[in-house]
């Protein structure tokens, strides 16, 4: 039996539509998952949304479970919770999380989902892909005990790395932003806040994710002499400018990336990307990860919410949507 699902669709640069699916019957090893939650991750789902993804990073810019080509028609996202329908019988009724786009039931690969523990609420547990960003993260730049750390840029992933430092004994954590309104976030996260102007200065390590040529900049310069610059920013197609002069050289200063598609090299051998969503996912068991969740809205507006998101009208994190009904 198939059964009819509805899936979000960027049918052009900046245009975004709701089109019916048909589902297929689920294999022998594949189930079927009634979409609960998704979420938008604001910063790549944007850029997707803007059309604004470099031809060179089409490839890697790919979603486990995309539909169509860059720049569109294309069918993306990766934030999916749901119930499972049918499948295995230890799988089913269970709630899951996937690398799945915006759609409100779909059928997948029994290993392509992780079980969402049963502590961590069905709402939440979409930031598990953020969350997993982040763990990649500490696992490619752990700070020191004692260590002085900063985090500029306050979107999804700058916070999901904040809310993860602040559990380390020792660290002391400061998450920087140009926007003000963000030292709400750092203060439900349990972290210092700072606009980049007043920042502290002297950082033994300093995450960067704000995506801006100035922010990285502003990193660099918040460095304590043998400090690095974990770099985390994704910049399309946007040429970064940086001075490289003063204490770059004098002070052996580092500038490091960190990429999610890949497991850290420090865990590589004793971890798989199965071990590090399970991880992802059992940290988010802690309620200070709500504060991630800025707004929500019913899947039928994800084309408008979208389209307000990417020109700046919307403020959010992660913005959650919601498929009652569906």
């Amino acid at each position: 039996m198939t059964r009819p699902a509805r899936a979000f669709w960027l049918r052009a640069p900046g245009a975004g539509e709701i089109r019916p699916v048909t589902l297929p019957e689920p294999g022998s090893d594949e189930l079927q998952v009634r979409t609960l939650f998704s979420g938008v991750s604001r910063g790549t789902e944007t850029l997707v949304f803007a059309g604004k993804v470099p031809d060179s990073q089409y490839a890697t810019m790919r979603a486990p479970f995309q539909e169509g080509d860059f720049p569109a028609p294309v069918k993306y996202g990766y934030l999916n919770v749901g119930e499972v329908e049918q499948g295995p019988a230890h799988l089913r009724g269970r709630t899951v999380f996937c690398l799945y786009p915006h759609q409100s039931a779909y059928v997948v690969p029994v290993d392509a989902v992780t079980v969402v523990p049963e502590q961590v609420p069905a709402s939440r547990a979409v930031l598990a892909g953020t969350v997993e960003t982040a763990v990649n993260a500490l696992w490619d730049a752990p700070p020191l005990l004692g260590d002085r750390v900063s985090v500029v840029g306050a979107g999804m992933v700058g916070c999901a790395v904040a809310a993860l430092l602040a559990r380390f004994p020792g660290v002391a954590v400061e998450l920087v932003d140009t926007d003000p309104t963000r030292a709400e976030v750092a203060a439900a996260l349990g972290v210092d806040f700072a606009t980049p102007e007043a920042a502290t200065g002297g950082r033994d390590l300093v995450v960067h994710a704000s995506a801006s040529a100035a922010g990285l900049q502003r990193s660099l310069d918040l460095l304590a002499a043998e400090g690095t610059v974990l770099e985390l920013s994704w910049y399309g197609d946007r040429q970064v400018q940086l001075s490289l002069g003063a204490a770059f050289h004098s002070g052996r200063l580092t500038i490091r990336s960190s990429q999610v598609g890949m497991v850290a090299p420090a865990r590589r051998s004793s971890r798989g990307y199965a071990d590090r969503m399970a991880l992802a996912l059992d940290l988010l068991a802690d309620p200070v990860f709500d504060a991630l969740i800025t707004g929500r809205s019913a899947f039928a507006d994800l084309p408008d919410v979208l389209a307000r998101l990417s020109a700046g009208s919307l403020p959010a994190l992660c913005h959650l949507i919601t498929y009652d009904g569906e």
